[in-house]
């Protein structure tokens, strides 16, 4: 018997064995394990954007359930905001990040039986806890934003496409609507996930052997990103009476190229023949896209709300003049934004926020004391040594990883190439994005960075079982 053949015979025994009550006590334990920022905190882990989602909730619930419809609904997620909103009902935030320590720890226990179906506990244990104290997976599995949602992702699409034959109906079908959740909760991981798609769709193309075998997996991939489109879509037209993907999004690409300098360029020399309501601002455009956005001279946080309109109307026209305009410059820029993007994966953006604190008497009011007595809210947290520690843990990870892949590809081994291929090209296309886009902070990449010492991880735990199987 070959050794795939024995692996496969390995996890069609899987559930008709028993330990899944061992099973369900490891992933738990991994929750608990990856809790430990928000009980160090003392309370969840929060940031500005994490107001408006808790507020957004009831808002968007009344529209839809009670016919309560709004002329504004905010600007972040609608269905990140209804995911937690029965959690919290904007009195405590500690069962949302404990759904979130328990979504991940659920797929990195899949992650690792795909790679470990016999004694998977103690591998799996080993594993999570070593995330959790060196890398930002447990940080962003308690700080209540859609950000962890991202990586749960990939790594579903892993599983659905390169270990399809290690799940039960059921635990595809979990995976099915985690991946929806997690498509409809943030705009960067809809084009993630369809970037995926077009890649496993070339993976098909020139791997003609997998055809038959993963065709219907990236089929089904695709088909729930389509039904978050459609989620999407849907949605929009209900509450704004059409149909969009991005809803009242703020002009992050205008703010973007304004920054750069390209665009800035374009509107001094073209503003007296343009009509667009950013002209009215050419003087005083500010250097920094954050400014721009939130500062409190900001033009558009102090943008009407037809100059907000028109200034996301006229995004679009905007970027493609200046590229047309400079397009050596801004592709220079932009390449700058992307690296830097990538190699900026600190804990910085974790600091208090003054606005956090106002928002919480009329957000979450009766969490507001719990809040000041945390450590985020009194700057205590060590986010320096914290971006010094997964620092270090990502470069050892590399260093691993380059040295397991070629041992790891003369054997063969389909499902870590799988891994790989998933992890870098959303690793990489996340910086892209997200720098190039919008602006270059560290959280973007932080949420996505952990996933480099997981694939480490699993390049050891796969070399070891494979070197196992061959000794039998």
């Amino acid at each position: 018997m070959s050794f795939a053949e024995s692996r496969l015979r390995e996890f069609a025994g899987y559930t008709k064995r028993p330990g899944a009550v061992w099973n369900g006590a490891a992933v738990l334990l991994g929750a608990l394990f990856m809790a430990w920022p928000a009980f160090y905190n003392g309370f969840p882990l929060v940031y500005p954007d994490t107001m408006t989602y808790v507020a957004d909730g009831r808002i968007v619930a009344r529209a839809i359930f009670l016919h309560q419809l709004s002329d504004y609904y905010g600007m972040r997620s609608f269905f990140y905001s209804l995911g937690i909103l029965p959690l919290h009902w904007n009195v405590t935030l500690w069962p949302v990040a404990a759904l979130q320590c328990l979504l991940t720890a659920y797929i990195l226990w899949l992650v690792v039986r795909s790679f470990q179906p016999r004694q998977t506990i103690l591998p799996y244990l080993v594993l999570v806890l070593l995330l959790s104290l060196f890398t930002g997976m447990s940080w962003y599995a308690t700080l209540i934003l859609p950000d962890i949602l991202g990586p749960l992702l990939y790594l579903s699409i892993y599983l659905l496409v390169f270990a399809r034959e290690t799940l039960t109906r059921a635990e595809r079908l979990t995976l099915y609507v985690i991946s929806w959740w997690a498509i409809t909760s943030h705009a960067t991981h809809l084009l993630l996930a369809a970037g995926m798609c077009a890649i496993l769709a070339l993976l098909l193309v020139v791997d003609r052997r997998a055809f038959r075998r993963r065709v219907r997996p990236v089929c089904e991939v695709a088909a729930i990103v389509a039904l978050a489109v459609a989620a999407q879509l849907a949605l929009q037209s209900y509450l704004y009476g059409k149909p969009s993907l991005n809803g009242d999004r703020p002009p992050f690409l205008t703010a973007r190229l304004i920054a750069d300098g390209p665009g800035r360029w374009y509107l001094e020399k073209h503003c007296g023949e343009l009509k667009w309501v950013i002209c009215n601002h050419v003087h005083n455009l500010p250097e920094d896209p954050d400014n721009f956005l939130w500062g409190a001279d900001g033009i558009y946080q102090n943008a009407s709300s037809e100059e907000s309109l028109r200034l996301e109307e006229e995004e679009i026209p905007f970027a493609l003049a200046t590229l047309r305009a400079y397009p050596r410059e801004q592709i220079s820029r932009s390449a700058a934004n992307f690296w830097g993007q990538l190699k900026d994966f600190g804990f910085e953006d974790l600091d208090p926020s003054s606005w956090v604190l106002e928002q919480f008497g009329t957000v979450l009011p009766q969490a507001r004391w719990s809040y000041l007595r945390s450590r985020q809210a009194r700057n205590a947290l060590p986010l320096d040594l914290l971006t010094s520690i997964q620092f270090w843990a990502v470069m050892v990870s590399l260093a691993v990883i380059s040295v397991f892949v070629p041992l790891l590809w003369r054997r063969h081994s389909s499902r870590i190439v799988g891994l790989g291929v998933v992890i870098v090209s959303m690793a990489v296309a996340n910086a892209l994005v997200t720098g190039t886009l919008s602006m270059v902070e560290d959280r973007f990449e932080c949420r996505v960075i952990w996933l480099a010492p997981l694939l480490a991880g699993m390049c050891v735990l796969d070399w070891r079982s494979k070197a196992a199987g061959s000794r039998k």
